[in-house]
């Protein structure tokens, strides 16, 4: 596919920056399907991302939030070799998993039990954005403008 360069519509837009980087992404590959996770919305503004990580502890683990994109990392360490394996069903590959974060989502917690990762996040909007109400007022009979008198200096 080909790539399209939305840098003309940047300077005739304001606000749509994410929209096209949105738009630039949907060309890109898709993610791998490992690990497998879930998102689910816990409360009003509250999520939580579950991903499926048996076999990683913490220590082989890695959350890192950038610019509105939450990378989830894994990578597994040399295990001692217990002896001769005769069919390996679970994985030890590292993985990469990355999830775009809307505007003021913050991540609260993290936490790892029984193979799965909790990625708890917020969404906590600005008081300043939030919408409000504005009261309306009756107009009052409007006064004779009143004259503004100067001297003229010769």
């Amino acid at each position: 596919m080909r790539h399209v360069d939305f840098s003309p519509l940047y300077r005739s837009t304001v606000g749509f920056d994410r929209l096209f980087t949105m738009l630039d992404t949907l060309g890109q590959p898709e993610q791998p399907a490992y690990p497998p996770y879930n998102i689910e919305r816990t409360g009003e503004n509250s999520y939580r991302i579950s991903m499926a990580v048996a076999g990683f502890d913490e220590a082989e683990l890695a959350i890192e939030l950038n610019q509105h994109v939450l990378t989830v990392k894994g990578a597994k360490g040399e295990e001692p070799n217990a002896g001769e394996v005769l069919y390996r069903g679970i994985a030890k590959r590292a993985f990469e998993r990355r999830f775009q974060l809307a505007d003021h989502v913050e991540v609260r917690a993290a936490h790892l039990k029984n193979g799965l990762l909790h990625i708890d996040l917020v969404r906590e909007i600005p008081e300043a954005m939030k919408p409000r109400r504005i009261e309306i007022v009756a107009a009052q009979k409007a006064e004779a403008p009143k004259a503004i008198e100067a001297q003229l200096i010769n």
